[in-house]
């Protein structure tokens, strides 16, 4: 019985198991050799405008501006802070913001740091078949304007964008910014008897830092490492044509000046091509075309490129294609044919009289769509979810889309006590944008094989569709606030 006594007694005190605990917690104390990991709760990969804008609403949204937060970045972002030019050149990346997503960007305090004097609104739109003729144009009427006034999208250069995302992000601090930095791979953390971080993501930067996120979110682009790193596949397809972009100088303003700025769309057999307008007397062309087509287009001079992108808008397809034959001479060729062909020049853009030495690019277009945006402490936002065709300028408005969603998401989960990277917290965020995005998607695609088609009965019944829905105002009107981010949300 004694013994019994002073075995309980002494198990009382302390056990040989927690000894050993105890001694190795010191011993993890008071040791250099192995420091604590560097957590996070969010670390976003990718520092274009989905990511930069994600970082900013969490900053700047009191319930979550307390998470410790960390971008990581390939590229050197005190270049693009301080990006500028001088007004008469635009870079020849550009993008279309709805009124929705310019609120959001005003909202999260970003918008005053863009240069306005660079952004454009545009406040009509003429689309067009290149093969029939039928249009349809798109503006506010008197009675249908919504409350934000009657701009149908605002133009504006990526990188005005991103360097005001980054000043604002600059402005409210707390973020830790990894730039010019190279993954080189993500992985899982480990258990230790002071931690488990076996199920957190741990991105490996070169020079061997080590970023630990609770949620892991990819804005890294189209072939998205954390995406990668998720096993989240992305199915879709090349489209077997380019877009070719350019910064052109008009021959004025707009018919409509600089306070009814209008775009213009031309749907031909070879894909789309739009004329977006730019402060004062500039544009950006953004056209679809085949790659024979853009190589040719990149190695024209800059007369018989500018012969061409107006030839786009005014000849017929056929003609268009001979002057896509010719390897220069454009120029005469465009001329000698105008006098032959009639044109209601109130109807088309005005000409292209110059084009901005090296803004003439291309780039290869696909859709993808990731089969999920979220996974264990994962989540995808812009194009790591999802790349769709430009013909509705409607990519970085999904972006943005996503970042409302998302920080609207893990708001919620901070302010009812939930773990933000745990699936069930962000499972709000897939359910708002998933279908959206693939609905969006779907609708681009089909357009796009739509008006693929230059002949037989597909003609005449895509363009008396198009022609009945230019004349039903109500349907029009809809459709111009689904494009806008108002109303009742279908996209």
């Amino acid at each position: 019985m004694d013994g019994l006594i002073r075995s309980r007694t002494a198990a009382a005190y302390v056990c040989r198991s927690c000894t050993r605990r105890s001694q190795r917690r010191l011993q993890r104390d008071y040791s250099s050799a192995a420091p604590r990991p560097d957590t996070y709760d969010v670390v976003c990969v990718g520092g274009g405008p989905a990511g930069l804008s994600l970082l900013t609403a969490l900053r700047a949204n009191p319930v979550t501006s307390h998470l410790r937060i960390a971008l990581v970045e390939a590229q050197d972002l005190s270049k693009t802070k301080s990006w500028k030019l001088p007004p008469n050149k635009f870079s020849n990346r550009c993008s279309s913001l709805t009124p929705s997503s310019a609120l959001f960007l005003d909202k999260i305090g970003a918008w005053h740091h863009l240069e306005r004097s660079r952004v454009q609104g545009y406040q009509e739109m003429q689309v067009w078949d290149g093969v029939s003729g039928a249009r349809i144009e798109f503006d506010w009427a008197a009675d249908s304007s919504p409350a934000a006034g009657t701009t149908i999208a605002y133009m504006t250069e990526n990188l005005n964008l991103t360097s005001g995302l980054l000043k604002r992000l600059a402005e409210l601090g707390q973020v830790s910014v990894f730039d010019n930095a190279k993954v080189e791979k993500i992985s899982y953390g480990e258990e230790t008897e002071a931690l488990d971080l076996s199920q957190w993501p741990v991105v490996h930067l070169a020079g061997g830092k080590q970023l630990h996120a609770r949620l892991l979110v990819g804005a890294d682009g189209a072939n998205s490492p954390v995406r990668s790193f998720a096993g989240i596949e992305a199915q879709g397809w090349d489209y077997g044509r380019h877009g070719v972009v350019a910064t052109l100088e008009m021959e004025g303003e707009g018919w409509g000046g600089d306070q009814a700025k209008i775009a213009y769309q031309r749907f031909l057999p070879t894909g789309p091509v739009a004329m977006l307008p730019l402060p004062g007397n500039y544009s950006t062309l953004v056209w679809s075309t085949t790659p024979e087509n853009a190589a040719l287009l990149k190695s024209l001079s800059a007369k018989d490129f500018l012969a061409t992108v107006n030839a786009a808008f005014r000849l017929s397809p056929t003609d268009l294609e001979f002057m896509h034959t010719q390897g220069s001479g454009q120029t005469d060729e465009y001329a000698w044919r105008m006098e032959h062909t009639p044109v209601d020049h109130q109807a088309i853009p005005q000409t292209a009289i110059g084009v901005q030495e090296g803004t003439i690019a291309s780039f290869p277009l696909k859709m993808r769509h990731a089969d999920t945006y979220i996974g264990e402490r994962v989540a995808l936002i812009g194009d790591a979810a999802h790349t769709i065709h430009p013909l509705a300028g409607q990519g970085l408005n999904q972006g943005q889309g996503d970042v409302q969603s998302l920080s609207k998401t893990i708001e919620y989960a901070v302010t009812h006590g939930q773990d933000i990277g745990v699936r069930m917290s962000l499972e709000p965020y897939l359910s708002e944008r998933y279908a959206a995005n693939h609905l969006l998607l779907g609708v681009c695609d089909k357009i796009h094989k739509l008006y693929s088609v230059g002949s037989g009965p597909l003609v005449p019944l895509r363009s008396l569709g198009l022609n009945a829905v230019n004349a039903m105002g109500p349907l029009k009107t809809f459709i111009m606030n689904q494009a806008a981010g108002n109303g009742i949300k279908v996209f």
